[in-house]
């Protein structure tokens, strides 16, 4: 992806004599307005809103905006590597699609047409557990291109066991464990227009296609969709774990072992006494926690108990190219994105989801050079001050 800047930002100027009818945005806050027309309330605020009175949104975004890069000149910027090493992996970039559940409920490209835009950009895309196309159709789908699973950790075990053993048997080549979903969050615009699209059957592709799952019912699911559905609430979720458990996942699977949902630095300690192979530091874009610190703010103190033994990546809040310089400068290896490709989806399906990563791939391609570095991987805290 070397000068991938010029390239799209060159692109887009060439049409100015001869406009596209079919051109989609480049700003981000009107892919967010288009997205707010097509889909109506319930699934545009199971997207947009987050836990209570959304300060933890605010906050991420306000994390961002208190650090400032400080541009050098005269650095010799004319290559620009985004590349990054992760796991023993090379990516094309530091940027990762974030995983997210009920991509169905957006567009019918759904969780296929978000994989498939990243494949075509050699970007990782991490499957949901909450997926309604279950994780197999994903990997068939993207054939070699890089993905991860994310487990939302049953409270059934066997069903844990099986999500460890499809995923690794798919081809995924990381488990990301999100740990700040033990149960869902009070969502006050979920709950004013009475919207849970697991009770409605979206989401639960992972779940209905599972052994272990099927196991425990009288009937398939095809069969009693709604028992199944009442099954999947009695075991989505595990308010019962505890750092002992990390183990269990250990037993299951040689992937590596990614913790997403880290905020505090002894969390961090104890990740790596465990023995996991990553960390993410994430409040789960502000969905699960009201009042929670933003996740940029978190991220140096975690980085620093790190010390470099294991990656630590970071999501919530980042926005534009800048976001993702300020992020790696302050330690994270590489980032998740979420709402802004939930919201290409909506407008345009898997065209709108590649046409977003395009433009924040751009962005920060040309934010990186205009500050005077040539690599990703070598932003670090010096190019960064922090206002109050």
């Amino acid at each position: 992806m070397e000068n991938i800047g010029n390239k799209i930002q060159f692109d887009i100027y060439s049409t100015m004599h001869s406009p596209d009818p079919k051109r989609l945005p480049v700003i981000l806050e009107d892919w967010e307005a288009l997205a707010r027309e097509k889909l109506e309330d319930g699934p545009y605020y199971y997207i947009a809103g987050g836990a209570g009175g959304e300060h933890t949104i605010r906050e991420n975004l306000k994390a961002f905006t208190v650090v400032k890069i400080i541009p050098r000149m005269l650095r010799d910027v004319d290559k620009r590597d985004l590349s990054i090493n992760l796991f023993g992996e090379i990516f094309p970039s530091p940027v990762l699609h974030a995983p997210i559940g009920v991509q169905s409920i957006i567009h019918k490209d759904g969780e296929i047409g978000s994989a498939l835009a990243c494949a075509e950009l050699g970007v990782p895309y991490i499957a949901s557990s909450a997926s309604t196309v279950p994780m197999e159709k994903i990997a068939e789908a993207m054939g070699d291109a890089p993905r991860w699973f994310q487990l939302y950790w049953s409270r059934d075990p066997d069903i844990t066991a099986s999500f460890l053993k499809r995923a690794e048997a798919s081809g995924y080549s990381a488990i990301v464990v999100t740990l700040d979903t033990p149960m869902m969050a009070w969502r006050e615009y979920d709950l004013k227009n009475v919207y849970l699209p697991f009770l409605a059957g979206e989401g639960v592709g992972n779940y209905f296609t599972d052994p272990a799952f099927q196991a425990k019912l009288e009937k398939n699911p095809q069969e009693d969709p709604q028992a199944a559905i009442m099954h999947w609430t009695k075991v989505f979720g595990n308010t019962s774990l505890s750092w002992k458990d990390i183990a269990f996942l250990r037993e299951h699977t040689n992937l590596p072992i990614i913790l997403k949902g880290i905020l505090h630095p002894d969390d961090a300690k104890l990740a790596m006494e465990k023995g996991v192979d990553g960390i993410i530091v994430s409040n789960h874009g502000g969905r699960q926690v009201d009042g929670a610190i933003g996740a940029l703010d978190a991220l140096p103190e975690v980085v620093n108990v790190v010390e470099g033994n294991i990656p630590v990546l970071m999501d919530s809040g980042i926005r534009r190219g800048s976001d993702i310089i300020k992020a790696i400068a302050l330690g994270a290896e590489a980032v998740l994105i979420g709402r802004p490709l939930m919201y290409g989806l909506a407008v345009a399906g898997q065209r709108g989801v590649k046409e977003v990563l395009q433009h924040m791939l751009a962005d920060l391609d040309i934010t990186m050079g205009l500050a005077g570095q040539s690599s990703v991987s070598r932003l670090d805290e010096s190019i960064l001050r922090k206002s109050e």
